[in-house]
């Protein structure tokens, strides 16, 4: 009995095994992902270049003493920080000295122009002589080597008055141009001689401010080259700029100019400087704006350019290797190589590789292949498409089959 029923079990599962049910087939369900997109129509672009610069003076100039003396006088303004305008005078030193020597040429200018007067008096009672006599007076006798060396008396003697005023009026120590006082180095009561420092000054008509550009920018900014054979008047105005810094936590801007292009490139940069010029930095400006300070870092935004026929997307539409993903009308993505004309912090300008009303993805997929079903919002509108149904249904299918 044991063997049979052993025997009757093994033929039982062997009919199981042989007989089995065959394991059913279902397609994996297809789901939709949900995507933010646009869609592109060509437009014009301005390019705007950025770049970041330390203010400099236009000029800046050493005020140093063209006589002796001691100062004896020093203008308000003849401090650090002080404004001044030009022809004030910022330091007076003792004169004393030379007004005694403008009144010692003064009078040597009188001896040799009564020595000179003398010499053509006698000169004169010479000649009446040799006329009485009928003859003509020798030049010897008309004295002219003598008149000659009088008349040289009197240029010399000239001379020194003139070095006299110059020595007198170099006392008062003016200002070259209007600017500002960065550095004061004398003061009242000091002596001071030819070549003595007094202090460090620079101009605050205007401002200027070295740009670097790299090769890529410079394509894009219309700069005002000057050639050889350039007239003055064949300079052309430079693009307008916009200056910003931050002071605290606001951002205050000034308007200036590139004026011109530094005449060799960076060899470590690799850079072209280009200068912007910001007209009276010091104004009052609008709404409590602080000037612009020399030696501040600041941010500068060229326009540059303006690009015709471009298709202008945020900077996240873009993947590596420039390319972008594209819905199309089966609402599969698709990858598309593209040519960007140019880029910044927020956007990017496309010039080749889509076309008027391509659907372009703007939210960041970390696994986008080829071919995958998307549902897309454009322009922040869910479209009523048979593709978004088709998107729709697919997803329902899959839900329904697990």
């Amino acid at each position: 009995m044991p063997i049979v029923v052993l025997a009757v079990a093994l033929l039982f599962a062997r009919h199981l095994i042989v007989n089995k049910p065959e394991p059913g087939r279902q397609a994996p369900a297809e789901i939709a992902l949900s995507v933010d997109a646009t869609r592109v129509t060509p437009e014009s672009f301005d390019v705007v270049v950025t770049a970041e610069g330390t203010v400099q003076p236009r000029t800046e100039s050493t005020l140093i003493p063209e006589v002796s003396g001691r100062i004896i006088e020093v203008s308000p303004d003849f401090r650090q920080g002080g404004f001044f305008e030009k022809g004030e005078v910022l330091v007076t030193i003792e004169p004393r000295d030379y007004e005694l020597a403008l009144a010692t040429a003064e009078a040597q200018v009188a001896q040799a122009q009564a020595a000179l007067e003398q010499e053509l008096a006698l000169a004169e009672v010479v000649k009446n002589d040799w006329k009485e006599l009928g003859k003509e007076a020798p030049a010897l006798g008309l004295r002219k080597p003598q008149i000659a060396a009088a008349e040289a008396a009197l240029l010399s003697a000239q001379a020194q008055l003139e070095r006299a005023r110059v020595d007198l009026e170099r006392t008062r120590i003016r200002a070259p141009y209007a600017g500002r006082v960065l550095e004061q180095a004398a003061d009242i009561g000091q002596f001071v001689s030819v070549g003595t420092v007094l202090a460090q000054i620079y101009a605050v008509d205007y401002v200027e401010i070295p740009l670097p550009l790299g090769n890529r920018q410079l394509e894009y900014v219309q700069l005002p080259e000057r050639f050889r054979d350039d007239s003055d008047t064949a300079r052309g105005a430079g693009p307008a700029v916009t200056i910003e810094a931050d002071i605290g936590r606001t951002t205050y801007q000034w308007q200036g100019q590139i004026v011109r292009v530094e005449g060799a490139i960076d060899t470590q940069s690799r850079q072209l400087f280009v200068v912007a010029q910001v007209d009276d930095p010091y104004a009052r400006g609008p709404q409590g704006r602080p000037p612009l300070r020399i030696g501040q870092f600041v941010r500068a935004r060229i326009q540059g350019r303006t690009l015709d026929d471009v298709i202008v997307l945020p900077r996240a539409a873009l993947r590596e290797g420039s390319q972008v993903l594209v819905v199309d009308e089966e609402s599969h993505l698709q990858r598309k190589t593209v040519k960007v004309a140019w880029s910044d912090d927020e956007r990017v300008v496309v010039s080749e590789g889509l076309d008027t009303g391509d659907v372009v993805t703007l939210t960041s997929l970390s696994i986008a292949a080829s071919g995958t079903l998307v549902r897309a919002t454009i322009d922040g509108r869910l479209p009523d498409t048979p593709m978004a149904d088709r998107g729709n249904g697919s997803a329902a299918t899959g839900q329904s089959g697990r």
